[in-house]
C-alpha cells in the first residue's frame, strides 16, 4: 500500500472538477430531500423542559455530559417524534435576534444527510436548538471505544462519502461554513446511516471558537486568524478521513510524516487487515493529503470529494445497519405483560399490574411521606392520596381521579405513581387526553420510568393514534429491558 510523497502533493487533483466519476454522483439533490420532516418552528422553554423530563440528567447525551458549556439533551415531543435539544450556555447569544437569524437560516435545510434542525427556542436567558434525534451513538463511539466490532472498511469509505454529499448539499444552499468539525459531530440513524450533525453549522456563541479541539487538529489559517473558512472544513474533513483509515485521532502532523516516510502500516488500523486493496489505500491517503494542505486554496472542495469517494464505495447493497452490527428488530422485541396489556388496551390487566407494583418505584417518595406525616396539612394530604388509593383499588374511577387530584394539587409530595393511576383511572372514565397528559407527567418526574411510556402508549391508542402509540410501546419496552438488566 505504499506510495511515494511527491504523488501524494501533485496528485490528480489538478483536475478534480473534471468528468471523471462526476455522473456516478448518487445523490441526487431531489433524492436527498428529507420531505417526512416538519418546517421549522419555535418552541417555548417549558415545551422543551416537558419533552427532556425537566432537563434531567438521564436524558443528557453530550459528549462531557452536564459540566458541557452547552448540553445536548434527548427528548420527545408531543407527537412522540424524538428530538435532540441543545441548551446553550446563559451568556452564548445575547443577542436574540443574531440566534433567531441563525436558527431559521440552518432550519431551512433538509437533507437525509443532516440530522436537520427541527426548531430553537429563544425566551429571556435560554437559547436552545431542536433536532431530529439519532439513537445509534457517533463516529467517535463506533471508531475509538467500539465494544462488539470494529467499523468495516466498507463503512468507513460509506461515512466518508455521506459526510462529503453531506457539505456539498450545505454548501449549494450557502451554509459552507462548519464548526468544529470531528468525529463527534457524526451521528447514525435508525438505519445506521451517518449523518452530520446540523448543530456545527451554528457557532457555540455570537463571539465563540470554531474549534474546541486540540489545536494540533485546527488548521493552520485559523490559527492564524481566528477566522473559519469553507477551506478549513475541507482541513478538518482530511482529520476525518485519518480517523476512519487509522481508527485513531492522530495529529496530522505525524500523519503526514509517516505518509512522506511511507510508513503507511503505522497509519493503518490494524482492525483493517485484508479488507481492502493496496490501491484503495492509496487513494484514501491521497485524498486526506489534498485536504490537509497547508495552502488552503490547494485543498478540494465538497463536490469534488463526492466524485472522488464514490467510486471507492464497497458492499453499496447490503445496507449500513448490517455492516455496522446494529440489531433493527427493536419492533418485533417480545412485550412484558404490561406491553401486552396497553397494546391490547385491556384496561384491567393494566390495573392489576398497577396494583400489585404499589409505590416501588417511587424512589424514596414513601420515606419522604412518613417523615413529614407530623404536619395536620400533610396529614390531611396522605389521607386524600389514600382515598385514592382505595378507589383506585375497587376501581372507582372516578373516586379515584378526586383522591389523586387532591394530593396532587396540594404539589407538597410529588408521585410518579400517583400520576400512573391517575392516568389509568382517565383511561377507565374514557377520558383518553387528560391520561395521555398524567403519562407525560410521570415520565417527566422519573424519565426512564417503562410504566409512564406504556401508559403513554395505551393512551394515544385510544386517541386513535397508532403510530404514535407503537413509538411509545417501543420505548417502554426498551426502558423496561433496561431496568430488567441493570437489576
Amino acid at each position: 500500500m505504499g506510495c511515494e510523497s511527491s504523488k501524494l502533493a501533485s496528485c490528480c487533483w489538478s483536475g478534480q472538477n473534471g468528468p471523471v466519476h462526476e455522473a456516478q454522483n448518487p445523490d441526487d439533490e431531489e433524492r436527498a430531500e428529507a420531505s417526512d420532516l416538519p418546517t421549522f418552528r419555535e418552541f417555548t422553554v417549558e415545551q422543551l423542559r416537558i419533552s427532556t423530563s425537566g432537563f434531567a440528567v438521564e436524558n443528557i447525551v453530550s459528549e462531557h455530559g452536564e459540566k458541557a458549556p452547552n448540553v445536548v439533551y434527548k427528548g420527545k415531543l408531543e407527537n412522540q417524534r424524538r428530538v435532540a435539544v441543545k441548551r446553550f450556555n446563559r451568556s452564548a447569544w445575547p443577542d436574540s435576534r443574531q440566534f433567531l437569524e441563525e436558527a431559521r437560516s440552518v432550519g431551512q435545510l433538509r437533507n437525509n444527510r443532516l440530522a436537520n434542525l427541527l426548531g430553537c427556542c429563544c425566551e429571556g436567558d435560554e437559547r436552545l436548538l431542536v433536532a431530529e434525534f439519532m439513537p445509534n451513538e457517533t463516529l467517535a463511539k463506533h471508531l475509538f471505544h467500539w465494544e462488539t466490532q470494529p467499523m468495516k472498511w466498507a463503512m468507513r469509505l460509506r461515512v466518508a462519502l455521506y459526510l462529503a454529499q453531506a457539505l456539498e448539499y450545505c454548501t449549494i444552499k450557502g451554509r459552507a461554513l462548519y464548526h468544529d468539525l470531528n468525529a463527534y459531530r457524526i451521528l447514525f440513524d435508525e438505519e445506521g446511516d451517518p449523518r452530520l450533525s446540523c448543530f456545527g453549522l451554528m457557532k457555540n456563541s455570537r463571539d465563540g471558537k470554531s474549534y474546541s479541539t486540540n489545536l494540533a487538529f485546527t488548521p493552520p489559517e485559523y490559527l492564524r486568524t481566528g477566522r473559519i473558512t469553507p477551506e478549513s472544513v475541507m482541513y478538518s474533513f482530511g482529520t476525518l478521513l485519518l480517523d476512519l483509515l487509522s481508527g485513531k485521532h492522530i495529529p496530522p502532523s505525524h500523519a503526514l510524516d509517516l505518509i512522506k516516510d511511507r510508513n503507511l502500516q503505522m497509519l493503518t488500523d490494524s482492525c483493517l487487515e485484508g479488507q481492502f486493496s493496496s490501491d484503495d489505500g492509496t487513494e484514501l491517503v491521497r485524498i486526506a493529503s489534498r485536504c490537509l494542505q497547508y495552502e488552503p486554496r490547494e485543498r478540494p472542495n465538497p463536490k469534488s470529494l463526492v466524485a472522488a469517494l464514490f467510486p471507492l464505495q464497497k458492499e453499496i447493497e447490503v445496507p449500513s445497519h448490517a455492516l455496522m452490527g446494529i440489531s433493527r428488530d427493536g419492533g418485533t422485541m417480545p412485550l412484558s405483560p404490561l406491553g401486552e396489556a396497553c397494546l391490547r388496551m385491556d384496561l384491567t390487566a393494566i390495573h392489576e399490574i398497577l396494583e400489585k407494583l404499589g409505590y416501588k418505584d417511587d424512589e424514596g417518595a414513601a420515606t419522604e411521606l412518613s417523615f413529614q406525616m407530623w404536619t395536620n396539612q400533610m396529614q390531611e394530604t396522605l389521607n386524600s392520596k389514600k382515598k385514592g388509593d382505595a378507589a383506585f383499588r375497587h376501581k372507582d374511577a372516578k373516586a379515584a381521579i378526586e383522591g389523586y387530584t387532591l394530593f396532587i394539587d396540594v404539589g407538597t409530595m410529588v408521585s410518579p405513581t400517583v400520576y400512573a393511576r391517575r392516568s389509568l383511572s382517565y383511561l377507565m372514565n374514557d377520558m383518553p387526553q387528560e391520561a395521555l397528559n398524567d403519562a407525560v407527567q410521570a415520565q417527566v418526574i422519573s424519565p426512564v420510568w417503562h410504566v409512564a411510556s406504556y401508559l403513554q402508549a395505551a393512551s394515544l391508542f385510544a386517541l386513535g393514534r397508532e403510530n404514535e402509540a407503537q413509538i411509545a410501546l417501543k420505548e417502554g419496552s426498551v426502558l423496561e429491558e433496561k431496568k430488567n438488566t441493570n437489576s
